[in-house]
Order: C-alpha cells, then sequence, then structure tokens
C-alpha cells in the first residue's frame, strides 16, 4: 500500500487520534457505562475531577507509551535491518524489571524508587550490551549487539526470577507480578510529569533523525560516503529511543508487542521510508496504546493489565499481517 501524498494520511491520522483520544476521555463507568455525553459530563463536578485527576493523566501516559515503543522499534529495525527488533532487546525492559522488582523488594516499594530504579538498571542493560558487544571476537557489529542484547536479557530475566523467589509472598510478590503485566492504573499526574522531559527529548531526537536512518540503514562504508558518521549518529538514535522508552516502562511496566507491531504496520503503509514511518508509528503506536487501555479499563468489571491485552492484540494482528499476501521485509 502506498500513497502518492503522504503527507495528508499523516495529518489525517494525527486527526483520527486526536478523535479516539478526546473519545477515551468521556469513556468510562461513571456517570454511567459507556461513553458519556459531554454535556453530561460537564454538569458534574465529581466527573469533570475524574476527567482531570484520573483519566486525564492516565491517557497522556498511554500516549506517550505507545509513541515511544513504537518510535523506538522502527528506528531500531532500520537500524539492525531487522524486522524482529523490538525496543527492548538490548536488555533494557528486563533490566527495567529487575530494578523495579530491586526496589520494590529492597528500597521500600516507594513509587518514586521503583522509578528511578528501572530507569536505571535500564541503562545498564544498554551499556552492558554495548560493552559486551565490543568484546565479542567474531561477527559484524549489528550481529554483535544483538548477541550480547539477548545474553544480557537472559541475565536480568534470571535476576527477576530470583527476585521473585525470595519476594514476600502477601505483599512484594503480588506488586512484582502487577509490574511485569503492565498497566497504567496508578498514573497521575506526578508520574507523568516525571517521565515527560526524558520521553519528549527522545521523541524529539527519534523524529529530527528520521532523515538520516534511511542512510545509516546502509553499510557503514556507504552511509560513511553519502555523510554520515555511522557510529556516532546509531549511538545517539540507539540512546534516544532507549531513554524514552526506559522512561515510559518505569511508570507503566511491561508493555510488550506495541514496538514489533506498530512499525510492520507503518512500512506497510508507507514503505521502508524513515521519513514517513517514525510519525506514522508514534500515531499509530499512540493510538493502539489509547484504545488498548480504554478495553482494559472498560471491558469488565475488573480491570485488564494493558500489557496482556497489547500482546493478545498485538500477536493477533501480527500474524494476520504475516499471512496476508504480497508480505515483504523491507531494507
Amino acid at each position: 500500500m502506498r500513497f502518492r501524498r503522504p503527507n495528508r494520511v499523516l495529518w489525517a491520522m494525527a486527526a483520527g487520534l486526536a478523535v479516539v483520544f478526546l473519545i477515551s476521555l468521556l469513556i468510562g463507568r461513571y456517570p454511567q457505562p459507556g461513553i458519556a455525553a459531554p454535556w453530561q459530563m460537564a454538569g458534574d463536578d465529581l466527573a469533570m475531577r475524574l476527567i482531570w485527576n484520573l483519566r486525564l493523566p492516565r491517557l497522556l501516559t498511554a500516549l506517550l507509551l505507545g509513541a515511544s515503543l513504537s518510535a523506538a522499534g522502527a528506528a531500531f529495525q532500520m537500524l539492525f535491518t531487522n524486522p524482529l527488533v523490538e525496543p527492548g532487546f538490548l536488555g533494557v525492559s528486563q533490566g527495567a524489571a529487575f530494578g523495579a522488582a530491586l526496589a520494590i523488594i529492597a528500597l521500600g516499594n516507594a513509587a518514586w524508587l521503583v522509578q528511578g530504579s528501572a530507569v536505571l538498571f535500564a541503562f545498564l542493560g544498554l551499556a552492558l550490551s554495548y560493552f559486551l558487544a565490543r568484546r565479542v571476537r567474531f561477527g559484524g557489529w549489528v550481529l554483535r549487539l544483538v548477541l550480547a542484547g539477548i545474553a544480557v536479557s537472559a541475565f536480568f530475566s534470571s535476576g527477576v526470577g530470583i527476585l521473585k523467589f525470595l519476594a514476600d509472598p502477601l505483599s512484594q510478590l503480588p506488586e512484582i507480578t502487577f509490574w511485569l503485566l503492565g498497566g497504567l492504573w496508578s498514573i497521575e499526574w506526578k508520574d507523568l510529569l516525571s517521565i515527560l522531559p526524558l520521553v519528549l527529548i527522545g521523541l524529539y531526537i527519534l523524529y529530527r533523525m528520521r532523515w538520516r536512518l534511511n542512510l545509516l540503514s546502509l553499510e557503514d562504508e556507504v552511509a560513511f560516503s553519502l555523510g554520515t558518521t555511522p557510529q556516532r549518529e546509531r549511538t545517539l538514535v540507539l540512546a534516544a529511543g532507549v531513554a524514552a522508552t526506559a522512561a515510559v516502562i518505569s511508570v507503566s511496566g511491561i508493555v510488550g508487542w506495541v514496538g514489533l507491531l506498530v512499525p510492520h504496520l507503518a512500512r506497510r503503509i508507507f514503505g521502508a521510508d524513515g521519513r514517513y514511518v517514525i510519525p506514522a508509528s508514534i500515531l499509530l503506536g499512540a493510538g493502539f496504546t489509547v484504545i488498548c487501555d480504554d478495553i482494559g479499563r472498560t471491558l469488565l468489571a475488573g480491570e485488564i493489565p494493558l500489557g496482556i491485552l497489547t500482546s493478545l492484540l498485538g500477536a493477533l494482528a501480527f500474524m494476520l499481517l504475516m499471512m496476508a499476501r504480497k508480505v515483504q521485509v523491507q531494507r
């Protein structure tokens, strides 16, 4: 699927995202289950406080979550010319999970300590992957980094298992389990504001670098001959993607499949051109996460963890995408 005027398609996506966001503000169980009329909400002081203090920060966080994971996934898939790469493959997600579990067990389970520890260990996962990749003796840089990321992820995953074994089964273990499932039920304005600077900086860098990603996806010699500094610019893109990813998952927990599925959809619409794939991934990922969050908080009496819904719907959509005709992996 290709469009002669891709910018118009992006503006249409942005308008669709705005409509979804506004409707999501009206969806909930108060003042009645379903979608409430705006005038009904405006005349109810409790409903307005619910929207301002609960739904709005939660939906903005869901928007940033989907945008960050999708943009990082699209950038990483282009950098590594591998359609199966996702934002947490360099040990980022598992590092964040280990940091959050460690804070829950050893640091008193304060919200800001859990967030800070998750961000710290997410960057530590990236640093360990980079350090290990430089010590590997065979293969190209991309292959070494991927192998190092797999090893570091397995290391942190085993650490999470050990911490779950040591956790108090009545208090700490449920807290770790729910964090690993992913969810936005506890989001408040202070949580959103704590991650906002890092997320916006990361997304800004990825958006500005969208033109360069087409060159960085080439071989180093070719990219250098076309006026880039491949290793430096790839490091910048990696750091931006990891920063945005680490910040959002520090408050949401592990939310899978968004960074893997959405870039495939964006490439299906716009091809492999980073100029359009990155902004399309941002818009599609934000909309997908907001819709999943709406389903999770309204479908049943109890809330369904966001990570379960994104994995379920993402896996189904990914299978349908792969079974569709004329699916090609583009570099």
